[in-house]
């Protein structure tokens, strides 16, 4: 029985109705604390992530490894990304999207302390896959909860600025990989060690979220979901002014998360699954096939261990104002145009940083790259959740991300064949070819910029 039928009282809501009330609201002090607590998990994702290439380059030379064993280290992650993408989409959808979280931070931080203590590779690429687990299903919830919640004038701004939070969790990591890994022989594990500390407070902040009230209301608890709303509707605006909203004209209908994955090939939503899973698959072959490997791959052109850092470091800080760009235009040119135009940039830049030669050039190649991918990644975010309706928003998000940590667990293990293959030059040209093709994809996307969500 929901809590509607238990008392005579209480509110009888739709999601719609909590769609309205929600895209009517100013940017409060209450969506700034649900920003920067989602955002605090996404940072440590990217930490996380961030670190593994530092330490492959460390753990190279430490434990003698070969490219083969290095690159299953950085895919194996990947695995545990891809299966928590999938599942934790569809575990959202049917239990909520802050239960989610926590449970996710907790195995990504109990996971990320004991690989500070591995003793071989066999149990390191071991804990790598769980911490996967809890990192691969933390971002695309993340992202659905935020749109639920966000103003539809702003949604898409706001989703870029939580992806922003990739680009510090990730300067983090240049920063303990510059000064951390190579201070000892175990500067590695404090690196790891470090990692984990924060996801203790975290975990914290995530609890004291309320739960999506599109998601309360589309499960029948209605006297949750008006609560959760109140309390945005009462917290003091921060920016803009309370608006009225057209909503979306979308029928009331049963959940079509009752459908499971056929939903997501179903008549009305295939052609956006399947642009969605080509975009989500190249971008994620190019990005972390390039930046994984990016010290390595500087290290191995003749630059020193500290030296290749400090240009990764400054290589990442390009992310920021990549973020910066992409958050203003998601709400002037729109999604598709957004997305597109970052990944044609990604491109380019990914060719130029293949044939770069001389510091100057590798840097300035490496900045322009980090710029466009980081601000496609912003674009890409913001759509995804957009093109379902909430009884299925996690599960696509899920799904997409889980085929997307396909190519990343690929991209690693290929980095390797084709540098001996054809050099940089080569690799590059790959990452380009795959970045023109999500852009190409990037038009298949419904465009929801400025309008209400589907509250189906």
């Amino acid at each position: 029985m929901t809590d509607a039928a238990a008392s005579p009282s209480a509110p009888t809501l739709t999601g719609t109705d909590v769609g309205e009330r929600l895209d009517a609201l100013a940017f409060t002090r209450r969506h700034l604390r649900v920003l920067t607590g989602s955002g605090l998990g996404w940072a440590l994702d990217a930490m996380d992530v961030g670190l593994v290439s530092f330490v492959l380059t460390a753990l190279i030379a430490q434990w003698s490894l070969t490219g083969e064993q290095a690159s299953w280290i950085a895919s194996a992650g990947f695995v545990g990304m891809a299966v928590g993408a999938s599942l934790g989409g569809l575990l959202a959808d049917r239990f909520g999207r802050r239960s989610v979280f926590a449970v996710t931070l907790l195995v990504y931080g109990l996971a990320t302390g004991a690989s500070a203590l591995a003793g071989g590779l066999a149990a390191l690429i071991a804990l790598r896959v769980i911490v996967g687990l809890g990192l691969g299903a933390e971002l695309p919830v993340a992202s659905t909860y935020v749109s639920e919640i966000a103003p539809a004038r702003m949604r898409g701004r706001l989703i870029v600025i939580l992806e922003a939070f990739w680009a510090l969790g990730w300067t983090a990591a240049a920063l303990i990989g510059f000064f951390v890994i190579p201070a000892s022989a175990d500067g590695w594990r404090w690196a790891f060690a470090l990692g984990a500390i924060p996801a203790i407070y975290a975990l914290i902040v995530r609890w004291s979220l309320p739960e999506s009230p599109r998601w309360l209301a589309r499960r029948g608890r209605d006297r949750e979901a008006d609560a959760v709303t109140r309390t945005f509707e009462s917290s003091p605006a921060l920016q803009g002014t309370p608006r009225r909203h057209a909503p979306l004209g979308t029928a009331a209908g049963a959940q079509l998360a009752d459908r499971g994955l056929r939903a997501l090939w179903s008549g009305e939503f295939r052609v956006r699954t399947g642009a969605l899973w080509i975009v989500w698959f190249c971008v994620n072959f190019s990005y972390y096939g390039a930046f994984i490997w990016m010290p390595t791959i500087l290290f191995a052109q003749g630059y020193g261990l500290v030296k290749s850092f400090g240009f990764t470091l400054i290589i990442t800080l390009a992310q920021l104002p990549g973020y910066a760009v992409a958050a203003w235009l998601i709400e002037v040119w729109g999604r598709r145009v957004t997305l597109s135009v970052f990944l044609a940039g990604s491109a380019l830049a990914a060719i130029a940083f293949g044939t770069a030669t001389g510091e100057g050039m590798i840097i300035a190649a490496g900045m322009a790259l980090s710029f466009f991918n980081l601000g496609a990644w912003g674009a890409l975010y913001a759509a995804t959740p957009e093109n379902y309706p909430t009884s299925l928003r996690a599960t696509g998000a899920g799904w997409a991300a889980g085929v997307g940590r396909i190519a990343s667990i690929v991209a690693p293990l290929s980095v390797p064949p084709l540098l001996a293959a054809g050099g940089a030059p080569l690799l590059f040209v790959v990452f380009a070819t795959f970045f023109v093709l999500a852009a190409t994809a990037a038009w298949a996307l419904a465009d929801h910029r400025g309008a209400a969500l589907d509250d189906r």
